[in-house]
């Protein structure tokens, strides 16, 4: 129920970051093409057993055709030093590239045994619903921004009528929600950093959270939330948090950048 996330952060610090992860009991990594760390990952997972770890990346939004799909996985797939992906998600939906040209490829990668699950990633509930009407594999994940601040209910309740596991992206707001006054009284109440009572709440509401650190010990801390309850009251106080901020910048794109850039 909880991954090392790797956004925003590469070089030794990502190596760091991921092995304290595996040494603490982490089984989950995740990553992106997008991050560009995916090199240091590699180096790092091959300290560890392969099937130890359950291994993410995403394909950016600009590589959505057929060809690219295929392409980009291969890319990632040599740079994590592995023949395979555990999940390959899509990082963005792309409205200038057909979803059934998507889902096809990521068919074809999955019958040739290069990824084990199909996922999208910041999908609303209707273009999850699209994909996974022309999707030939299923699609088991939407990992998406979820936190006490932005809690997406109609997405989450989507995904729970159709078995679609649901991964929160920036499960900490980014620190943000740190200051929020419930959250601070809860982990007073507690003993324990806003972090954990943050990513416990989100376990308890059945998600998958991926928060990421630049800091070894964090990411040690952030996996102390199994030996210890909250109260069902504390975590309806969380539900209850009336503020809605986003994190994500979800604007206007420049559809010509790096990341989101699309060939006319």
């Amino acid at each position: 129920m909880a991954g090392v996330g790797t956004w925003d952060i590469a070089g030794d610090t990502v190596k760091s970051s991921v092995r304290a992860g595996l040494d603490a009991g982490y089984g989950h990594v995740d990553t992106a093409e997008g991050y560009k760390n995916e090199d240091e990952i590699g180096e790092a997972l091959a300290d560890y057993d392969r099937e130890d770890v359950f291994l993410t990346s995403k394909v950016l939004p600009k590589h959505l055709d057929y060809e690219s799909v295929i392409e980009s996985c291969e890319a990632s797939l040599s740079r994590l030093g592995t023949d395979y992906l555990d999940l390959y998600l899509v990082h963005w939906p792309n409205p200038a590239v057909s979803i059934r040209e998507t889902m096809d490829a990521m068919a074809t990668l999955h019958d040739q045994g290069k990824i084990r699950n199909v996922g999208v990633s910041n999908f609303s509930a209707y273009q999850l619903g699209a994909a996974q009407h022309v999707a030939d594999v299923p699609i088991a994940v939407n990992q998406i921004e979820y936190h006490p601040w932005n809690t997406q209910d109609q997405v989450v309740e989507y995904c729970r009528d159709t078995d679609t596991v649901v991964e929160a992206a920036a499960p900490l707001a980014r620190t943000e929600v740190f200051g929020d006054e419930t959250v601070q009284d809860v982990a007073e109440k507690y003993d324990r950093s806003p972090a954990q009572v943050v990513l416990k709440w989100a376990v308890e509401n059945g998600v998958v959270v991926l928060p990421k650190s630049s800091s070894p010990e964090h990411v040690r801390q952030n996996l102390d939330l199994f030996d210890w309850d909250m109260d069902d009251a504390d975590r309806e106080r969380i539900d209850a948090i009336e503020r809605e901020k986003a994190v994500y910048d979800t604007g206007v794109y420049d559809w010509t950048g790096d990341t989101y850039g699309i060939s006319q």
